[in-house]
């Protein structure tokens, strides 16, 4: 048994010794009353506090703003670069929590990668559609994103997070036409951002998003930077991989199991703790108990308490 939640996730990515307690921590969006100012420092705590998880995540609530006048490829020159003073509000509510939590467990900001910055600043359907028509000139785009990305990870590293949970998204199974597009066009930004997470931080947490879709295997991401791998265990096809597969892979700390719907928001008490038992007794020999992705909003927080508490009491009796 850990002396700290810091302990748990620090001795979970750093020793090479069998795993006797298994960390868990599940995400959700607050309320729009909750996205800025101290209302939003409070309301993490209160969350954290309550359920009992082993890390402090930060949701990130301050998308780039949305641009019309990016109608074709070559409008990506024009990308404006946000700089510090655009995320000011992110990271005051990241300061006033490192200031209230750091001693009890690892800090987690979260971060939105250049493909999906761009997918705000257009639409989903628009930053795909442009890196199919020119990527050389899409391109432009990302590079200037990723530069105005680079300054928030160092902001958060300077107000002293622990790590990042980096969303990646682009490598969707059908996302493009050509799986070269994302290996020579999205994948070298999310490169970048990483490194220079991996370069200031202890506990990156690699989370690869399927909110827009399935992936046909992980095997384009086995090379990215992170300490721990989150993912659903569901492929395109109907097929699946399991949290064994997923640890072997990558050789690293895999964190998931839960499906981001079904008992984990409808089960009951019972439901839901027999559902963790029966996931840890297939994890790998390096395991974080958590959803595939945020969980719904309006999710009961007793659910998620009663799946925390299962899991640090596994294998405890």
């Amino acid at each position: 048994m850990p002396k700290s939640k810091r302990e748990a996730i620090l001795s979970l990515i750093n020793e090479d010794k069998p795993q006797d307690y298994f960390p868990a921590g599940f995400f959700i969006h607050f309320g729009e009353q909750y996205k800025v100012g101290e209302a939003a420092i409070q309301k993490h705590l209160e969350y954290f506090r309550f359920t009992n998880m082993d890390f402090m995540k930060i949701q990130y609530e301050k998308t780039f703003p949305k641009i019309y006048g990016i109608q074709k490829p070559s409008d990506w020159a024009s990308m404006p670069l946000h700089k510090k003073d655009f995320y000011e509000e992110p990271l005051a509510v990241i300061k006033g929590i490192v200031k209230e939590a750091k001693k009890e467990a690892p800090i987690i900001a979260t971060f939105y990668s250049p493909f999906a910055c761009a997918g705000h600043t257009t639409s989903d359907e628009i930053i795909t559609r442009h890196l199919e028509e020119d990527p050389e000139q899409t391109r432009k785009g990302l590079e200037i994103i990723t530069e105005s990305l680079i300054i928030y990870i160092k902001e958060c590293i300077k107000l002293g997070v622990d790590g990042f949970l980096q969303s990646t998204q682009g490598g969707e199974g059908g996302r493009f036409t050509e799986a070269s597009l994302f290996t020579e066009y999205v994948k070298p930004f999310d490169l970048i951002a990483g490194k220079e997470m991996e370069a200031g931080c202890s506990s990156n947490i690699l989370h690869i998003c399927d909110h827009s879709g399935n992936y046909d295997d992980y095997s384009a991401f086995v090379d990215y930077p992170g300490h721990i791998i989150n993912c659903s265990l569901d492929l395109t096809n109907d097929q699946t991989i399991s949290s064994k597969e997923m640890y072997q892979l990558f050789n690293k700390p895999f964190m998931g199991g839960m499906h981001k719907r079904g008992i984990m928001a409808f089960g009951t008490q019972d439901e839901i703790s027999s559902e963790v038992s029966r996931v840890l007794s297939q994890a790998p020999e390096k395991f974080v108990l958590a959803a595939s992705c945020t969980l719904p909003g309006d999710i009961d927080w007793a659910n998620i308490n009663t799946a925390i508490d299962t899991a640090h009491q596994y294998g405890t009796g």
